[in-house]
């Protein structure tokens, strides 16, 4: 059960990832207490805005599913995202993904709550607006600019020389999910050394990878993502040496704020230790 909603939450933030923006960009007044109905969201306010940030969605404080550390995220009351216990807590700004259920939203508006659908994330630069939206929306710009400049940091430590040449990397998640080419984890892995195999082989966002197919055709690198049946299949140990097989986690993939630094740093790690 426990995977079969891990596979669904990651499906979800996937095809948040390609989806069309849904931003509703209003920065005053500053918001003072501040409900957050989505993970990625969570994690950034949680570091650009602490003391604004009144309740984190319940997806961050799961291990299997949170963008960051539980501990963080258990510092925050939860909420499971009904309109009215996000009401109870009486927020005078809501945070929510582009995915919000019609019903939600609707009960949010007619009960006068504000609320702000964030937009969805395709690349570094996307990440980079988005951070500077919940900060400018918290009345914490600075705390904004301190994030992106670590992210910039980030990104350049992780970059790779530019002699070297781009080795085909597949990120493969539970259920066989892969990402497709405008993605977050797409952008990354171009950042930072690779390509994306999945992109290169015309699987679009959400797209699914069956084993056989990896078997088959395997990439340079597999980025083994997700704790399925088919990631911790023994066949994969039986691939040719032309193929290295890391693990990489699936928190990774979804969120960007806080999240890209680890990523990057990751990725990193996994290029500067190929053969």
């Amino acid at each position: 059960m426990r995977r079969r909603s891990q596979a669904a939450l990651a499906a979800l933030l996937l095809l948040a990832a390609c989806a069309p923006s849904q931003s509703e960009t209003v920065q005053t007044p500053e918001a003072t207490r501040i409900v957050s109905l989505n993970p990625c969201v969570d994690a950034i306010l949680a570091e650009v805005a602490p003391e604004r940030l009144v309740a984190v969605s319940h997806y961050s404080r799961d291990a299997q599913s949170s963008s960051m550390e539980l501990a963080l995220a258990r510092s925050f009351p939860a909420t499971s995202g009904s309109a009215e216990e996000v009401a109870a807590l009486a927020p005078d700004l809501v945070v929510a993904g582009a995915f919000l259920p019609p019903a939600t939203e609707r009960a949010l508006t007619e009960m006068g709550i504000r609320l702000v659908k964030t937009d969805s994330i395709a690349s570094i630069a996307d990440a980079r607006a988005q951070v500077r939206e919940l900060a400018g929306l918290a009345g914490r710009v600075a705390a904004g600019e301190e994030l992106v400049a670590r992210i910039d940091r980030a990104i350049a430590n992780a970059a790779p020389p530019k002699e070297e040449k781009p080795a085909a990397a597949l990120i493969w998640q539970s259920g066989g999910l892969v990402p497709g080419e405008d993605t977050l984890i797409s952008d990354l892995l171009m950042q930072t050394g690779f390509t994306n195999f999945s992109a290169g082989r015309g699987l679009g966002q959400g797209a699914v990878l069956p084993l056989e197919d990896v078997l088959a055709d395997p990439p340079p690198v597999i980025l083994n993502a997700g704790g399925g049946r088919m990631q911790s299949h023994p066949a994969l140990a039986a691939l040719a040496s032309g193929t290295a097989v890391r693990q990489f986690d699936t928190r990774l993939t979804w969120c960007g704020g806080p999240t890209i630094p680890r990523a990057a740093e990751r990725l990193a790690e996994i290029r500067r230790g190929l053969p």
